[in-house]
């Protein structure tokens, strides 16, 4: 995503920089493999088979490596988020799409992820942690938001909304639970079932 005001409703996706972030980490797998083979064949003596032996060993390394170039700006492409009033919707994937919605009252955190090779590509990711949707009760779950070049104002955008919404408590007791119908007829229940023991 080229650096530009994020708008309320409208899909948003990483930098082109993501891609080219991914083709070095391929460029520098093939690399070591490369060099694993090499040590290989050295540390067994047969390095004067080099040759036949990396004929023979290459379609194993050149294969994947060809499909992992194939499907790198597939998935790019793929990878989408926008920001609605209420939640973040976000979708990804070229073989099985992945779909979700954050809701930001459940939006406990945002970290930003930046390592040294995304530093120098000037992109990094935002993981939000969110407290108990998508996972066990007690767990958190984390989504991604991979190789933003605006991602302080994309944390700012989204804590906006977390901080202007009323959080929901993962463990809410009846008397600060959300106006849902539903909500309301289990409290109701609960209190019968509190009286019964008495």
């Amino acid at each position: 995503m080229e650096k530009a005001s994020l708008r309320i409703g409208q899909e948003f996706g990483p930098s082109t920089q993501l891609k080219k972030l991914y083709y070095m980490y391929l460029i520098g797998g093939v690399l070591v493999l490369g060099l694993f083979w090499l040590w290989i064949l050295t540390s067994v003596e047969l390095l004067e088979y080099f040759v036949p032996a990396t004929l023979i060993a290459a379609p194993f390394v050149l294969v994947p490596a060809i499909l992992v170039a194939w499907w790198i700006p597939k998935y790019w492409k793929t990878v989408k988020y926008k920001l609605n009033p209420q939640e973040m919707v976000w979708q990804r994937g070229v073989w099985f799409r992945m779909t979700g919605i954050v809701p930001y009252n459940r939006i406990t955190n945002i970290d930003i992820i930046q390592g040294p090779v995304s530093r120098g590509f000037r992109i990094a990711s935002l993981k939000i942690q969110t407290a108990g949707y998508s996972a066990p009760s007690g767990r958190t779950s984390e989504i991604m938001i991979n190789g933003m070049e605006n991602f302080v104002e994309i944390r700012e955008v989204i804590m906006s909304f977390v901080r202007g919404g009323k959080p929901v408590a993962t463990a809410a007791t009846y008397e600060s639970a959300p106006s849902d119908p539903v909500f309301a007829e289990l409290v109701k229940i609960r209190k019968l079932l509190e009286k019964g023991k008495k």
